[in-house]
């Protein structure tokens, strides 16, 4: 891996919602390299197809990678200003786990998005039920299953 000038924030270019979310990042004036993965060497940058088609990705230039929530708070931080501030908000204690959540349920669902394609469906996790929906129980569930992502 290669040492990096900036760091990168690798999305789903064959997302439109995905698209359309970099394209507010890039008029607010983040300072990163911002990649579609299809377009980029993923093992240069340290992360695999599955993790760049779970979430966003952010490549800091010392290769450490988030994903997420903590990537789109990283990429607000390069921005400065205002911007730089809700990046810091997002990853306070007890707006953190609710922004992660946000965060999933707005990527499992950005098929059903303004504007979305038949290519932001993700497929479902083998074996893992979704947290949303009316099978479920709501705010219980979500925290059980941010868990379970987080592992061990």
């Amino acid at each position: 891996m290669s040492s990096r000038q900036r760091p990168v924030l690798v999305y789903d270019g064959d997302c439109a919602f995905c698209t359309t979310c970099v394209r507010v990042l890039e008029r607010i004036g983040s300072d990163a390299e911002i990649v579609a993965w299809q377009f980029t060497d993923l093992a240069e940058l340290g992360i695999t197809a599955e993790q760049a088609t779970d979430a966003v990705q952010w490549v800091q230039t010392d290769g450490a990678v988030h994903s997420g929530h903590e990537a789109i708070a990283a990429v607000l931080n390069t921005a400065g200003g205002i911007w730089k501030i809700i990046g810091r908000m997002i990853l306070l204690p007890g707006i953190s786990w609710m922004a992660a959540n946000v965060y999933r349920l707005v990527a499992d669902n950005r098929s059903r998005l303004p504007g979305s394609t038949p290519a932001c469906a993700r497929s479902p996790v083998r074996g893992q039920r979704p947290w949303y929906g009316p099978q479920t129980d709501g705010l219980r569930n979500a925290r059980a299953s941010a868990r379970a992502r987080r592992g061990p």
